[in-house]
């Protein structure tokens, strides 16, 4: 699976830049660039933390869960507001 778009859309969710997020986990800029264009693949220790600073546990849950990149988006941009998908509802997971 290809970890690097969710991972930026919890990022974005959080109204965060690559260089706050590398703060808050303590890492290099650098690497949250790695991480988010799938150039590094994130331990799951670091995704569980990013999840949690991010305060997108939900995230962590359906991926935990083996919910699907596309839907995971999905509901990362209709908790966003986004006039494109904001419609969608995905089984309660909302």
């Amino acid at each position: 699976m290809l970890y690097g778009s969710i991972l930026r859309a919890c990022r974005e969710r959080k109204g965060w830049n690559q260089e706050e997020m590398a703060h808050q986990l303590h890492i290099n800029q650098s690497d949250i660039s790695k991480y988010e264009n799938n150039v590094k693949e994130p331990p799951m220790s670091l995704f569980q933390k990013w999840a949690m600073v991010t305060g997108s546990q939900d995230v962590l849950v359906a991926f935990i869960a083996g919910m699907e990149g596309v839907s995971i988006l999905s509901t990362i941009l209709a908790t966003m507001g986004s006039g494109v998908i904001g419609f969608i509802r995905l089984g309660g997971f909302m």
